[in-house]
């Protein structure tokens, strides 16, 4: 015990190890689902040649590159992090790259913006960048990111969905109907009762009760496994699954370049290096602000090693065709049980490592008993608004933008790109320059370049 306080700070962090453990748990409860539903989105796509992916192979890579980046995260980072393919990155692979280029040369672009994303965590800039970010900027992100998770877990669970004269709508009709629905309710109010009565594991504790509702309800009613979402309730036939890894090292880092051209690789690549860049860096500010890891200037710790792990992690997810890893926003949920080390990620890890054998026991927990945790943990981190100066329109309209574009565009990177733009702009327009640092200068205009991407493509194509 000893040793575990010293490596991982249990004490100087004010954890112990039965909180880190239900963190780890619960983390990892909260992102098990993309074991099934990135193996889904990368086989839905073919390549330049027509070539599909494999659904075994895929839970084989997802699963495996997951287990190796989160427990990198825990030893190397010691931050309470899950690690795991991204979402909209591996969209981009999927359906940015993929047509243009075969699987290979399309994991190749993805071990580049690993590459990239380290040279930058490695040479400090990536570290610089997140520094210069006004500290009521960062606050903003971590209650933009309570938003966007809340907005998930809503949506995962069927609470919204589109509507058909509106945007969105409650439940499939305007109102709330079905047993997925009736069950995520049972499991939002529950853990909300057990959170507010401070009964420890109580995220835990509710996704595992209502899980096992699911189960039971789904073995008596005749429900359309689609109505569940990615994962349907029901015990599985078997426990052990052999693990397939046919395509780890299926890798052509150049070959994109030369298939689908200069242009259409580097956009691609530019796509991928910025959601990377940003989203991770939006969740690793928003979580460790909700775990109260931040300093008073806003400073994270060992902020320069859980970068470098963050860009390995990408390389790690190509090399293994399960497209780019980066830091899961899922990790709140974690942070919301008690998790402040990586020993919480050294549990996550380990049951991303189980799942390689035991993936049918994936496929237990649905969206309706894993989402009342983000919906949860997204109202605990608005507490974080309190933190704007909302009196001060410099910074409160930027924090506006970062907060409301986040769930509105269902994008992360999208919502950091506003507020950096509209801070810089506004600070410019009063004429106060020294109160924008000449990096903010060079992400605002990365990011207006990202905004209009489409158009810069086909301007120079």
């Amino acid at each position: 015990m000893t040793v575990l306080d010293r490596f991982f700070e249990l004490s100087a962090r004010g954890t112990t190890i039965a909180r880190e453990v239900r963190g780890g748990l619960t983390t990892f409860m909260a992102m098990a689902y993309i074991i099934l539903l990135n193996p889904i989105i990368l086989a839905g796509a073919e390549d330049i040649t027509g070539a599909r992916l494999t659904i075994v192979q895929l839970t084989t890579a997802t699963a495996l590159a997951a287990a190796v980046s989160t427990l990198l995260m825990a030893f190397i980072g010691n931050a309470p992090f899950g690690l795991a393919a991204g979402l909209g990155m591996n969209a981009v692979v999927a359906y940015q790259a993929a047509p243009f280029m075969t699987w290979a040369q399309a994991m190749g672009l993805v071990v580049l913006e690993g590459l990239v994303i380290i040279v930058l965590a490695v040479t400090g800039l990536r570290t610089l960048i997140m520094n210069a970010i006004p500290l009521a900027l960062k606050h903003a992100i971590s209650v933009g990111i309570g938003l966007f998770i809340a907005l998930i877990g809503l949506v995962d669970a069927g609470f919204v969905t589109r509507g058909a004269g509106t945007p969105v709508q409650l439940g499939t009709t305007g109102h709330l109907t079905g047993w997925p629905v009736t069950v995520f309710c049972f499991g939002l109010l529950l853990m909300i009762v057990l959170y507010v009565r401070r009964t420890p594991g109580a995220i835990l504790i509710s996704i595992v009760l209502t899980a096992a509702l699911a189960v039971l309800v789904n073995s008596v009613q005749r429900i359309d496994p689609k109505a569940w979402g990615v994962v349907t309730p029901r015990v599985p036939e078997r426990l052990v699954a052999a693990p397939d890894f046919g395509l780890v090292g299926q890798v052509d880092v150049f070959g994109g370049f030369v298939t689908a051209g200069v242009l259409t690789a580097s956009v691609v690549l530019f796509t991928l290096v910025l959601s990377g860049f940003f989203d991770a860096m939006g969740t690793i500010i928003g979580i460790s602000d909700e775990a109260g890891l931040i300093d008073e200037r806003g400073r994270v710790p060992r902020l320069g090693r859980i970068l470098t792990v963050d860009g390995v992690a990408g390389m790690v997810g190509g090399s293994v065709s399960a497209s780019a890893n980066t830091v899961f926003v899922e990790s709140a949920a974690g942070v919301g049980e008690g998790a402040r080390t990586g020993l919480a990620s050294v549990v996550t890890g380990g049951l991303l490592a189980l799942t390689l054998l035991f993936t049918p026991l994936a496929a237990v927990v649905p969206a309706a008993a894993a989402a009342p945790a983000l919906v949860l943990v997204g109202a605990l981190m608005m507490t974080q608004s309190r933190n704007v100066p909302w009196k001060d329109l410099d910074v409160a309209i930027p924090a506006f933008l970062t907060i409301a574009l986040m769930p509105f565009t269902y994008s992360i990177t999208n919502g950091v790109g506003a507020g950096v733009i509209a801070y810089t702009v506004i600070k410019a327009a009063k004429g106060r320059f020294d109160q924008i640092p000449w990096l903010l200068w060079v992400v605002s205009l990365i990011f207006l370049v990202y905004f209009g991407i489409e158009a810069f493509e086909d301007l120079f194509g």
